[in-house]
């Protein structure tokens, strides 16, 4: 049985879904938990630049690159190629490794290519204990690109009836992945005022609330890295404590 924790975040462009993510990466990695797979699965691939790690390449020109190449359309030779081609998009740091997927696919069909993605992707979760995605809100990597579980899926969303909304529909979606989500939930980001002012959302359960933080947005412009942000910065430190109660007790 794998021992792997996959971590997915979602929610949609704006909402701070991609910090989220950086700041679990980080306080795994403050840890000591590892090996840490960081997945940026989103097609705006902000991740690697949150964490500090420029990507050495993405699936997605692997995928093209597989499609483009008849030659190697069947057989071991093709196996091995798209094998070596994800190795090599695979970018090493600190205490974690880094995949970008890269842009979504064109009109064309993808369906033997995207078997042997899945294939390959599966294999490569298993070998770390902690896998943690930043998805897009439509979610279509995860739906696409693994048969693996998801242990705990953060809907990020800001705490407006426009946010609640997006969550709702972003949650009713995880139940219709061919894929387990084995628990799922809302974070309330960019939170101004006392806890108990987000809008109700009766079905979906709460996992988390992020306060509204200036170091973080300050860091954003000065293009500083999740890692450059102070141990005590309010929003870290709501984060902690969500990644606690659900991730790091796992360990």
């Amino acid at each position: 049985m794998s021992m792997t924790t996959t971590i997915a975040i979602s929610g949609k462009g704006g909402s701070g879904k991609t910090t989220v993510a950086a700041m679990i990466v980080r306080l795994l990695r403050e840890q000591g938990a590892g090996p840490i797979l960081a997945v940026d699965a989103d097609a705006n691939s902000c991740l690697g630049l949150t964490l500090g790690v420029e990507p050495a390449g993405t699936i997605a020109e692997i995928r093209e690159d597989a499609r483009a190449k008849p030659s190697i359309n069947a057989g071991t030779d093709k196996l091995r190629a798209f094998e070596y081609g994800i190795q090599q998009a695979i970018t090493e740091a600190s205490g974690l490794d880094l995949l970008t997927m890269g842009r979504p696919e064109g009109p064309a069909c993808y369906c033997a290519v995207n078997n042997l993605l899945r294939q390959f992707l599966d294999k490569l979760s298993s070998q770390y204990q902690f896998v943690i995605i930043d998805n897009e809100a439509g979610m279509e990597h995860l739906s696409r690109r693994t048969t693996n579980n998801v242990d705990l899926l953060y809907i990020v969303t800001e705490a407006t009836s426009l946010g609640a909304l997006s969550a709702k529909r972003i949650f009713a979606l995880a139940k219709q992945l061919p894929i387990v989500v084995k628990e799922a939930g809302v974070v309330w980001n960019k939170v101004e005022g006392a806890a108990g002012c987000e809008p109700r959302l009766d079905d979906v359960e709460t996992l988390g609330r992020v306060p509204m933080d200036q170091s973080v947005l300050d860091a954003s412009i000065q293009g500083r890295t999740i890692f450059d942000l102070d141990p005590n910065s309010p929003a870290l430190l709501a984060v902690r404590r969500m990644t606690e109660q659900k991730i790091i007790v796992r360990f």
